[in-house]
């Protein structure tokens, strides 16, 4: 862990320009639409209404919340990971059976491009997988999980911090499925409460020499979001 610590105090000079502003991801980015998927331009973003009672939600305290804000059963496999062979390859590779979160999200790259990406979360890891060569992109232990950065505003944008790599910033309508599922995920694995850190300004490093930080404002209704490099 500690080989990286000294990069995550890095300061980049050459800043590049803000993100552009999303709003949030709509369905038919999530699920195979171009929605501005080589970084460019904006997208409208509908507020998820995947929010649940508070009872279900102990990381949403001090969260706005949305105007949908009733009971949803969750699903977890929105995919039906069963019916799908590289998904099932991929997880027996590994050892892992149990999924107990599968969707399509939006994934953040370090130079700014939004990949559409498969989330898999089981009772041991997360999997960020490519849809459109069917690979696994990346394994991460929920052991190595150090926390979750959230808005406390009505956005879709979240990420996960893992300190002895590099943190993930990803977009999706049901985050608050999401991040349930991995705080219950890591306390039945290792009986250790995940954090959950809510501000409308918070960083990540989606690289070990690059610090980026996510920006969040309230304006009529709507979320403005900025991706700025530090």
């Amino acid at each position: 862990m500690s080989r990286f610590l000294y990069s995550r105090r890095v300061q980049v000079e050459a800043a590049e320009p803000p993100a552009p502003r999303y709003d949030s991801v709509d369905d038919e980015t999530l699920n195979g639409g171009d929605g501005g998927a080589d970084g460019s331009g904006s997208l409208k973003l509908k507020p998820s209404e995947s929010n649940v009672t508070e009872d279900l939600e102990p990381f949403m305290g001090v969260k706005v919340r949305r105007k949908a804000s009733r009971i949803r059963d969750y699903v977890g496999d929105y995919l039906d990971v069963q019916t799908r062979p590289y998904l099932m390859k991929i997880l027996e590779k590994q050892g892992d059976r149990k999924v107990l979160f599968a969707d399509k999200v939006l994934k953040f790259t370090g130079s700014g491009k939004m990949k559409r990406r498969i989330l898999l979360i089981t009772d041991c890891a997360i999997y960020i997988v490519d849809p459109d060569i069917d690979a696994l992109k990346r394994r991460i232990a929920l052991a190595a999980v150090e926390k979750l950065c959230l808005s406390e505003l009505s956005d879709n944008f979240f990420a996960i911090i893992i300190p002895t790599e590099y943190d993930l910033l990803m977009a999706s309508t049901r985050k608050t499925e999401i991040v349930t599922v991995l705080v219950d995920a890591t306390k039945n694995a290792s009986d250790y409460e995940l954090e959950v850190s809510l501000s409308n300004r918070f960083e990540y490093n989606p690289s070990a020499e690059v610090v980026k930080e996510v920006q969040f404002e309230d304006t009529e209704g709507a979320v403005r979001t900025r991706i700025v490099q530090k």
